[in-house]
């Protein structure tokens, strides 16, 4: 049975202090008990309700991120792999925890927590990243059987898929368009792909319909951005946080792993059921998508402060703004959970009746951030929500993996975010790296000619660029 209790109409609940040996009651939760899965909410009745999701899940979330889970709540999962499919193990491990295959921590907190929690990680808490199906049972750092990887910070990361929400918005109409063109044309049309003055490439429609994506640039061929991993392979903060709650913590979402995708309601084998409800992930996703923005370091001393206006200047004519843009414009605030572009395996919005929605432009920080001549809020994410090939034969140092994660080739990554860069040390998607000038000089493929641009510099101007880089921080 289930560690929880539903209670039809109440928006949210702490699980109730019952009788022992009430008929059907589970047993009661004692003020020392380790069990940390004790809180809920019922998200139909809170869409309904009227009051404000955020004030309600915001401060659920927090203490679920903090939280350490334990075998009580179902930690663990002897049964399955770390895998985005529910998939079992061929065989059990002895190990609870392992830092290869997993389980591999505790708490989200664990690897998040670098300049304050919801942040980065160090080296020693790096993860290995694999499908999970023939590399299950993997035992070794041989790169062979998975991708090291850092952890990355998700400040401002409700405002990153907005972003990727109206982008992969504006590309559909456009791919809607051109199919129209060509059924009136009844030849092959052809259209440029851009969205918020980033270039995907070029669609090419057949007047019966079928579509040539062989033009497509940085972006799945369902035109879906997913801003989320240093491969960008997660649409949206609920995917990414249903996977991470299995891979990392042992802990199943029903969402996923509940009869209604497996036909068990305890996938994983390991006595407990429905590990984790959709009202805690959304709890989860609401502290994650209200996370503030990095932003500037203030009063910086005035030989800092110098260096680091002419850094900005150096870094954009040397060409490193062409993929870390400075800002891009966000029309809507309105955060929807679940999200327009959330799929199988994650609670879509046909699955509810209302989803949640978090008015992100209440929050003080948003209110604080600047706007252009439209009114729309400039995001200075330094980024642009796209894929790229960083490595060649010449520079490598990025494209060090040997397997492709959901399809996207060992040398290409998502433009990483700048915004917090000046507290995120170390760099690299392995975290090995541990200067900026490391990492800016470790670019190859479309970053070669910045990277060479860079080198070309002389040191008092390199210096200078890591004087602005470094004065990107998240406030603690």
């Amino acid at each position: 049975m289930s560690p929880r209790n539903f209670l039809p109409g109440v928006v949210w609940l702490a699980v109730a202090l019952m009788p022992a040996g009430a008929a059907g009651a589970e047993p009661p939760v004692l003020p020392w008990s380790e069990r940390v899965l004790v809180e809920d909410v019922d998200i139909e009745a809170l869409a309904a309700s009227g009051e404000d999701p955020v004030a309600v899940l915001q401060p659920i979330g927090e203490r679920l991120f903090e939280a350490k889970f334990t075998s009580l709540d179902g930690a663990g999962r002897p049964d399955a792999t770390g895998a985005i499919v529910p998939t079992k193990v061929r065989r059990r491990s002895h190990l609870a925890f392992q830092r290869l295959a997993g389980m591999d921590a505790n708490a989200c907190a664990s690897c998040h927590n670098e300049p304050v929690i919801g942040g980065a990680g160090a080296f020693t808490a790096n993860v290995f990243v694999s499908e999970g199906f023939e590399s299950a049972d993997f035992d070794t750092i041989d790169p062979q059987f998975s991708n090291e990887r850092n952890t990355n910070a998700l400040q401002g990361a409700g405002l990153i898929e907005l972003l990727a929400r109206e982008m992969t918005a504006e590309l559909r109409i456009q791919r809607q368009s051109v199919l129209e063109k060509t059924r009136s044309s009844g030849r092959p049309e052809e259209i440029a792909l851009e969205a918020k003055g980033v270039s995907f490439g070029s669609l090419k429609a057949f007047p019966d319909g079928t579509l040539d994506v062989s033009g497509l640039d940085g972006i799945d061929d369902d035109l879906t951005l997913r801003p989320f991993s240093q491969k960008g392979v997660f649409a949206s903060l609920r995917q990414f946080t249903v996977n991470a709650m299995n891979a990392h913590h042992g802990i199943q979402p029903q969402e996923r792993f509940g009869a209604a995708w497996t036909g068990t309601d305890d996938f994983d084998g390991d006595g407990h059921s429905n590990e984790m409800t959709p009202g805690q992930i959304s709890a989860l996703v609401a502290w994650q998508a209200t996370l503030p923005a990095p932003g500037r370091k203030q009063d910086l001393p005035d030989l800092w402060q110098s260096a680091a206006g002419q850094g900005e200047t150096l870094f954009g004519e040397i060409g490193c703004t062409s993929c870390h843009i400075p800002a891009l414009p966000l029309d809507s605030l309105k955060f929807q959970d679940p999200g327009p572009y959330d799929t199988a395996g994650t609670l879509r919005q046909s699955d509810v009746a209302t989803p949640l929605v978090y008015d992100l432009g209440t929050l003080d920080w948003v209110k604080a951030l600047p706007r252009d001549e439209q009114g729309r809020v400039l995001v200075p994410l330094y980024g642009d929500l796209k894929r790229h090939r960083i490595a060649d034969a010449q520079n490598d140092t990025f494209g060090n993996e040997l397997l492709a994660q959901r399809f996207v080739a060992r040398d290409v990554f998502i433009t990483s975010e700048l915004w917090g860069i000046g507290s995120t040390a170390p760099y690299g998607h392995r975290g090995d790296l541990t200067t900026l000038s490391e990492v800016i000089l470790a670019h190859g493929g479309e970053a070669t000619e910045s990277r060479k641009a860079y080198a070309a510099l002389p040191e008092t101007d390199r210096q200078s660029i890591v004087a602005f880089l470094r004065s990107l921080e998240i406030a603690e």
